[in-house]
């Protein structure tokens, strides 16, 4: 669908929809880029001003993915008039309220259709140094990748609404989730970051595949470092996983080399995460200060594996 959008030329839009990437910048001049966004989940969780955080912290991430801090954004959402009283959408507007408060930035209104079922997230507005940057475009040969959040929120989410997620993994979950990628942007930019994504919908596969072949590069994964939600494992072996994940996977397989590892190792890495960290290439000496700096604020990073030259593969060692 994206390859229809015919955008007029212009030297001023630095990064479009022909990458894929997480947010659409706009040169104002040599010092400032406008950083622009949307996006909308439905429910993740039971609890309606949870959702809303969840939903706010997931649609601010492609600012920071990019590189960028949020400047203020607007409400989108679709309720269900008939059927959810507005008072619980107000809940929800609250939620997503503190997390703008959290981050730095103004809801400043928004815009709210009849829907058939509840859905709500932020059209985001921020701003970047133009050649500061954070793109998918931008990762290079001989970097070692750095993942700041755990996996497996597709598969714990799908446990919450079968009601066959712990309370501890809930509050794992909900942690994740409502975790703003501010720290983890500031980082990759402190440790000399070139390239970067969030790792969202599409999973890490999915994220870092598009990411490899808009930078002629090969990802090299070690799965074993890769570090997932506690328990996750067990319900993804049990069959309980997103139709999202199953699809992710189907996408990448063609430019994915399994390494002989097991299928539900390989499901979890194209898991689909809702408001999941971001991955990002930096040099190898710079690797471990940038994740001991992330883990002393309280992210679950690691070094996940390296760039090599090459076409847009994914391997896994």
């Amino acid at each position: 669908m994206l390859r229809r959008l015919k955008p007029r030329s212009d030297d001023r839009l630095l990064v479009d929809a022909s990458t894929g990437d997480d947010a659409a910048v706009w040169r104002l001049d040599a010092e400032r880029a406008l950083v622009a966004t949307v996006d909308v989940i439905t429910p993740v969780v039971d609890d309606a001003r949870t959702w809303g955080r969840v939903a706010a912290a997931n649609s601010v991430s492609d600012v920071y993915a990019m590189g960028g801090r949020p400047l203020f954004a607007l409400d989108v959402v679709a309720w269900p008039v008939a059927v959810l009283p507005t008072e619980l959408l107000g809940d929800v507007v609250e939620g997503a309220s503190s997390i703008a408060e959290e981050a730095g930035f103004v809801i400043a209104g928004g815009h709210t259709v009849d829907g058939p079922e509840p859905t709500f997230g932020l059209a985001v507005v921020g701003e970047a140094h133009p050649d500061r940057l954070l793109t998918n475009a931008g990762f290079r040969p001989g970097q070692v990748l750095v993942l700041t959040k755990p996996l497996g929120i597709g598969v714990a989410t799908t446990a919450i609404k079968r009601g066959e997620a712990s309370p501890a993994l809930i509050e794992a979950a909900v942690a994740s989730m409502t975790r703003l990628n501010a720290r983890a942007s500031a980082v990759a930019l402190g440790a000399g970051a070139t390239g970067a994504t969030d790792v969202t919908g599409f999973g890490l596969l999915g994220h870092l595949g598009r990411a490899a072949g808009e930078s002629s590069i090969d990802a090299v994964l070690d799965p074993a470092v890769v570090p997932v939600l506690p328990g996750v494992r067990a319900l993804a072996e049990s069959g309980i996983v997103p139709g999202g994940s199953r699809r992710n996977l189907d996408w990448v397989s063609p430019r994915l080399d399994v390494g002989g590892h097991d299928p539900v190792t390989v499901l979890l890495l194209a898991d689909a995460q809702t408001s999941g960290g971001l991955v990002f290439g930096v040099a190898p000496e710079r690797a471990d200060d940038a994740v001991a700096e992330l883990r002393a604020s309280g992210h679950d990073a690691a070094v996940i594996g390296a760039t090599v030259a090459g076409t847009g593969r994914m391997l896994l060692r």
